[in-house]
């Protein structure tokens, strides 16, 4: 059996959606990150602005996400964070996401695997790992509680 341990809860600032409409692949959409923070026993520090989030929704509604950005960390190190993963809900509630209601995250499914990367000595563990993160979507912030896959 899988075991998991907490290592940040990050919240990160959102634009508005940028929509792209149907393309070949399904109807594309962007947000991008303006910055945000990360909090944790492992890590602490900043999402810089620049990172972005290319969203797919696909046929059956479900949206497939595909978000990278850059923490930098209390101690200037930085880390590029690539986070691919899933959310889906009943139509009322995604329609509620979209309105920019506030949602309990426990009526719809939002998950995410997240692979990092950096040359900081101090945070070289994170280029060995697996984390999987689960999501809160606010009306114009992201909340992801991240946990390294034991």
């Amino acid at each position: 059996m899988l075991s998991e341990q907490p290592i940040f809860t990050a919240r990160a600032e959102l634009a508005e959606i940028l929509h792209f409409g149907a393309t070949p692949f399904g109807v594309r959409r962007v947000i991008n990150i303006l910055g945000g923070r990360v909090e944790g026993p492992r890590l602490r520090g900043r999402i810089l602005p620049g990172g972005a989030d290319w969203q797919l929704i696909r046929a059956d509604a479900v949206a497939d996400i595909h978000a990278r950005y850059t923490i930098q960390a209390d101690d200037g190190a930085h880390i590029l964070v690539e986070s691919l993963g899933l959310r889906h809900g009943p139509p009322e509630v995604i329609e509620q996401l979209a309105r920019g209601d506030p949602v309990d995250p426990s009526r719809y499914y939002f998950r995410t695997v997240m692979r990092f990367e950096t040359a900081d000595p101090q945070f070289a563990w994170l280029n060995r790992i697996i984390a999987l993160a689960r999501g809160a979507r606010e009306r114009l912030a992201v909340r992801l509680d991240v946990f390294e896959v034991l």
